[in-house]
């Protein structure tokens, strides 16, 4: 990754926009300080499935994107307890007040 002051970038920013369209990332500095980065477009981002903060984790290498969810995955567990007999318990807990 390479990083490039802001006046060097005005004045060769045709040959900054090939190195990005071939796959490097530049880091724009503004006085030593790091302001922006240059990076080609991410795929996930495009189509909007994740959030942005999400793919430019894992573009650091940060965080790995999971497969999504199956439903068939998860099956529907049982009742543990009939409807409204939690409530009840919790009556009892508490006693009069």
């Amino acid at each position: 990754m390479k990083a490039v002051g802001l006046r060097e970038l005005k004045n060769r920013l045709a040959e900054y926009v090939r190195q990005v369209r071939s796959g490097e990332e530049v880091l724009v500095t503004d006085r030593g300080a790091v302001v922006a980065s240059l990076g080609p477009p991410r795929r996930a981002a495009e189509s909007g499935t994740l959030p942005g903060g999400l793919v430019d984790l894992a573009a650091r290498g940060e965080l790995t994107i999971g497969a999504p969810n199956e439903a068939a995955a998860y099956p529907r567990l049982a009742r543990a307890l009939p409807p409204g007999r939690a409530g009840g318990l919790l009556q009892e807990e508490r006693g009069p007040r």
